[in-house]
C-alpha cells in the first residue's frame, strides 16, 4: 500500500477566558488539561489507524476495531469541550428577551427564564454526562437532552447550541458531588449567551 505523505492532526484551541464567578483558576486549568488530553489521544488514534492502513503498523483486527470505537469518544470529547469553553469567552451576557432564540425558547418552554430552569432541571439528572441543547430544523423546535458519554445520546445531525459539562472533572476542584447544583449555577453565571444566540442564528440560516 502507498503510505500517506501526511496526516491531518487536530491542535488544541486556546480560549480567552475572563476570571470566572464560582469557578477557580485551578478548576479551569485542570479542566483545560483534560480537554487537551482528548485532542492528544484523538491524534494518537488517527496516527495508529493511518499506520495500519499504510502497512507501517500491524495490529490485531480486534485492536483496530476498538481504536475505531474509541475514536468517537475522543473526538466528541474534544468537540464538546471546545463548545463548552467558548461559552465563557468575552464574559457573561444575558439571553436577549427579543432574540430569535428567546422566541424559540418561549414557544417550547414558555419563556427565557423557563428555558434556563428546564436546562437546570435536566442537568440535575442523576449521573455524569452533559446537557446539550439542539435546534431541530425539521420540527422547528429546541431539544434539551441529557447525554451520557460523549458519543452516546447525541441527537444525530442536529446543530448543538449549548453544552453543559456534568462530568465530575468539570467541578470537583471547587464542589463536592452533592454541590453539583452550585456548579450549575456558576456555569450560568458565566454564560455568554451571545455565543449561543450566534450558534442558533447559524443553525437556522443553514437549514
Amino acid at each position: 500500500m502507498v503510505a500517506l505523505s501526511h496526516m491531518m492532526t487536530y491542535t488544541t484551541k486556546t480560549f480567552e477566558l475572563p476570571k470566572l464567578t464560582g469557578l477557580s483558576e485551578k478548576q479551569v486549568e485542570a479542566h483545560l488539561g483534560l480537554y487537551q488530553g482528548y485532542v492528544k489521544h484523538l491524534n494518537l488514534i488517527m496516527e495508529k489507524l493511518a499506520d495500519t492502513r499504510s502497512g507501517a503498523l500491524k495490529l490485531d483486527p480486534y485492536i483496530v476495531s476498538e481504536l475505531r470505537r474509541r475514536f468517537a469518544f475522543e473526538f466528541d470529547g474534544m468537540w464538546m469541550h471546545e463548545r463548552y469553553f467558548e461559552q465563557f469567552e468575552d464574559g457573561p451576557t444575558p439571553l436577549s428577551s427579543n432574540s430569535p432564540l428567546a422566541a424559540a425558547a418561549k414557544e417550547k418552554y414558555g419563556g427565557a427564564e423557563e428555558f434556563v430552569t428546564h436546562i437546570k432541571e435536566v442537568a440535575g439528572s442523576r449521573g455524569i454526562g452533559w446537557v446539550a441543547v439542539y435546534w431541530d430544523p425539521r420540527a422547528g423546535t429546541l431539544h434539551t437532552v441529557f447525554v451520557g458519554d460523549h458519543e452516546i445520546g447525541q441527537l444525530a445531525g442536529l446543530p448543538t447550541l449549548l453544552v453543559l459539562d456534568l462530568w465530575e472533572h468539570a467541578f470537583m476542584v471547587d464542589y463536592l458531588p452533592a454541590e453539583k447544583k452550585d456548579y450549575i449555577d456558576a456555569f450560568f453565571a458565566n454564560m455568554n449567551w451571545d455565543v449561543v444566540e450566534n450558534r442558533f442564528a447559524s443553525a437556522v440560516s443553514a437549514a
